[in-house]
């Protein structure tokens, strides 16, 4: 089960299209949590009924934790104690985390990104503690993967799609949205 977290001000091209792409992908579970509460509005107002709300999730089957970016959006997420505590399983699960624009920041203040090479919106890159901070769209290593903000949402989805499903059916899913990346 993927879940991406979304919390007011989020960045909407951010959490759509890791969503909307994941969906595609055969045998890919995709459940979008409210943070606080069932429907959020992201940072341009547009607002999204999510399927849960963060204290009904059940997070037993957590194969993928997603950070949208946004403002205040990443600040919002930050603060939530159970988003503390679901990047916590999650990194202690093994379970892979990904983060745009500003989100990554959220795991160099936890020590996620110690060791690790990262990218982030620009301007952030003082909060990746301990990453070695990338000029690319995305950056894989390991189970973390990060991006640079709302330009990057394709190659970032695609990313994910391909560590969670394997190589085979990320390019299966790219085909089939007409993308080129």
């Amino acid at each position: 089960m993927v879940y991406v977290l979304l919390a007011d001000g989020f960045e909407e091209v951010e959490a759509i299209t890791p969503i909307d792409y994941l969906r595609r992908c055969e045998g890919v579970k995709v459940t979008t949590v409210g943070i606080g509460k069932k429907t959020v509005t992201g940072s341009h107002g547009i607002t999204i009924t999510c399927d849960c709300e963060d204290k009904k999730a059940d997070f037993s089957e957590m194969q993928m934790v997603v950070l949208p970016g946004g403002m205040p959006g990443t600040l919002n997420l930050e603060k939530s104690k159970v988003v503390q505590q679901v990047l916590d399983a999650a990194w202690e699960k093994g379970a892979y985390i990904g983060a745009i624009c500003a989100a990554p920041s959220i795991l160099g203040h936890k020590g996620f990104l110690n060791g690790k090479r990262a990218v982030c919106f620009p301007g952030f890159e003082k909060e990746l503690a301990g990453a070695e901070v990338l000029a690319k769209p995305v950056c894989v290593d390991g189970k973390i993967i990060t991006a640079k903000g709302a330009g990057a949402a394709n190659q970032f989805a695609f990313a994910l799609a391909k560590q969670l499903c394997g190589e085979d059916r990320a390019y299966k899913l790219a085909a089939s949205v007409q993308w080129e990346g």
